[in-house]
């Protein structure tokens, strides 16, 4: 396959700022408009080993996070489980250090879409602090929805049941009994955020039908670029779970009438 179908296929399956800049026979430096929050690009590498053509992060992405975090800290705990899980979920290999994807077939579309949300995914490593206080806004969120949706129509922590059999695209909330199935998202932090923004697009991806609807624990706390990607997936938002009840509340009735 030639560059100019490569970079064609890139903007198709993934977004139409992307291009490719070659460095040297058969290796390619991919550049995507993604970034961490602190404004460092991903870095994506295209280049062939033998006869297969991969995704590389050349070890930068690690390297990054090193920056905010003893290397330690990402080997261990939470970070540990949240990094182990996006590799799974995304079929990336850590080879000492350098994250990479095989290409199969022709697929360099969905390769580059798996391997950006790795990337992004692992990035939200950032936002365990050292002194975590755990929000009891999703206890709250839980409370609210038990309290006005019927058991019958409610399904916390939803996954797809034939797509996503490891639960790696939850929902908070799945509200059904209607025409098409009402997800409700509950964000208290810029990393359930991006998380929220990756399953919606994936859910889009796999052709599901369905209404969304957010619920921030503090909209304005949200990083404006994590907020912006966010906007382009999710539908109706609520800025606050706190002084939004009654409007929330009504939102739903009006969703399972």
């Amino acid at each position: 396959m030639t560059e100019a179908l490569i970079e064609r296929q890139f903007r198709e399956k993934v977004c139409g700022e992307i291009s490719l800049r070659p460095e040297g026979v058969e290796r390619f430096r991919v550049h995507t408009p993604f970034m961490s929050d602190d404004g460092d690009h991903l870095a994506v590498i295209l280049r062939k080993e033998g006869e297969q053509w991969l995704l590389s992060d050349e070890g930068h992405t690690y390297m990054h996070l090193t920056l905010h975090m003893d290397e330690r800290e990402l080997r261990q705990g939470t970070r540990q489980k949240i990094i182990a899980s996006a590799l799974t979920a995304f079929a990336v290999t850590d080879r000492d250090g350098e994250l990479v994807l095989p290409v199969r077939g022709n697929d360099f579309g969905d390769a580059l879409w798996s391997f950006v949300q790795a990337l992004l995914r692992i990035n939200d490593v950032t936002y365990l602090t050292r002194e975590r206080v755990r929000s009891t806004f999703v206890d709250d969120f839980r409370a609210f929805m038990t309290d006005r949706v019927p058991e019958s129509r409610r399904t916390f922590d939803w996954h797809h049941p034939e797509h996503d059999l490891d639960g790696n695209y939850l929902v908070d909330c799945r509200i059904n009994g209607m025409p098409q199935p009402l997800f409700v998202f509950a964000l208290p932090n810029d990393g359930a955020v991006r998380d929220a923004t990756i399953s919606l697009l994936q859910f889009e991806r796999w052709g599901l039908s369905f209404s969304s609807v957010a619920v921030f624990e503090d909209q304005e706390a949200v990083g404006r670029r994590v907020l912006a990607r966010f906007s382009d997936a999710g539908e109706k938002m609520f800025s606050s779970l706190a002084g939004n009840k009654d409007r929330i509340e009504k939102f739903l009735v009006d969703a399972m009438a």
